[in-house]
């Protein structure tokens, strides 16, 4: 616990950067850092939470002041703190960052009394695929957008600046995907009720069945587990999990970039598994496949057009991600179902392979697009460079 006299040396170091300014400001360099590593505290405070939330619900009935969500909800506070210093003071971003940062907290705040009304109305709200849930995401999704372009933006070049872009990036990542884990906690939760186990309280269960105006039976328990159609699972994740991981290749401008961000979100998916399912809360899938889509997508990157790259680059990390989902569940439910006798256990959500036409041309789509918008920056970048070559030549 800090020291009276630590608090009020902050506070002086603090107090004369509170003056009201626009978005774009000259911002110093050690104020700068504290901003941007208080917006690292607050989307870890929310990761923890969210990793925890999805095991939570489908273990207990649902509570608002259940722990993860006072985790999360203590990263949302300092999230909202940041935005109004960002907001008052225009330290730390351009006018584009501020607005993302803005729209996505508006978003998010909006969403959460409506995400309590829900459940007063409709009780449990089975899905992670609901209106009020999606509001959540997409209120993230632009607030990590807005640090993600602050800090792209105003960082100086260097091995911090690019790694905690990556960081900034897995979050990103964490949140796109954090709907799919209904699907991949779903899919073990079944085939432990197959193999005569249940994870979920006995008042979870009664009251999803009464929502349902069901006994308590195996279709009850996959209208809870797996409530939305199979192809969802592998078509969002390519569509969307994997222009994540276009983005931060673009962004980085490495080679191994998505790969690493990948790996970053599916390592700690992978070090937060045990903690939970030894503390007694159902076990999920895991989404490696998600790894050998970055490196894909790196490897699709070594070709220097690029439209030739998204075309190429959409099929290969399509192909990859299908078939790393389907040895993922060949491979690792056999490897789980011989220690435990629960074949398919550890494999992955059901997957519709006929769709992999659909997801490769959404990620296309999204990929062309990712690549218009860096060559439209790149050729601004020039052009304002050019200006003041000009300029400066006497």
């Amino acid at each position: 616990m800090k020291s009276p006299a630590s608090i009020k040396k902050a506070a002086q170091w603090a107090l004369p950067y509170w003056t009201r300014g626009q978005a774009g400001r000259e911002t110093p360099q050690d104020l700068f850092r504290v901003l941007y590593f208080g917006w690292l505290a607050a989307f870890t405070l929310k990761v923890l939470g969210s990793a925890w939330d999805v095991s939570w619900h489908f273990k207990w009935l649902r509570d608002d002041l259940a722990p993860p969500h006072l985790l999360n909800s203590a990263g949302t506070a300092l999230a909202v703190a940041l935005t109004l210093i960002h907001g008052y003071t225009g330290y730390g971003v351009d006018k584009a960052a501020l607005r993302l940062i803005q729209w996505g907290t508006g978003i998010f705040l909006v969403a959460v009394p409506l995400d309590l009304i829900n459940h007063r109305v409709n009780g449990l709200d089975i899905t992670s695929w609901s209106p009020s849930h999606i509001m959540l995401y997409v209120g993230t999704f632009f607030m990590i957008m807005g640090v993600v372009r602050g800090w792209f933006m105003g960082a100086p070049p260097g091995r911090e600046r690019t790694v905690l872009l990556g960081v900034f990036l897995a979050f990103f990542l964490e949140n796109v995907h954090f709907p799919e884990q209904h699907q991949e906690y779903g899919i073990l939760s079944l085939g432990a009720w197959d193999n005569q186990a249940v994870y979920a309280e006995q008042i979870l269960l009664r009251f999803a069945a009464d929502q349902m105006g069901r006994p308590v039976d195996r279709t009850m328990m996959t209208e809870f587990t797996l409530p939305v159609p199979d192809f969802l699972y592998p078509v969002y994740a390519v569509v969307v999990g994997v222009a994540v991981l276009v983005a931060a290749r673009l962004l980085i401008g490495r080679f191994g970039a998505a790969t690493l961000v990948a790996g970053a979100y599916v390592g700690f998916r992978t070090l937060v598994w045990p903690l939970l399912t030894f503390t007694g809360f159902p076990p999920s899938a895991l989404p490696f496949f998600l790894v050998v889509a970055g490196l894909a997508v790196d490897v699709a990157f070594l070709v220097r057009m690029p439209a030739v790259r998204a075309v190429l680059g959409s099929v290969g990390a399509t192909a990859v991600a299908y078939g790393a989902l389907v040895a993922q569940s060949a491979i690792m439910g056999s490897v789980y179902g011989a220690l435990k006798g629960q074949e398919g256990l550890l494999g992955a959500p059901p997957l519709a392979t006929a769709s992999a036409v659909w997801a490769g041309l959404g990620l296309l789509l999204v990929w062309l697009a990712a690549e218009w918008i860096a060559g439209r920056g790149e050729r601004r970048s020039q052009a304002i460079d050019a200006r003041v070559i000009a300029t400066a030549t006497p």
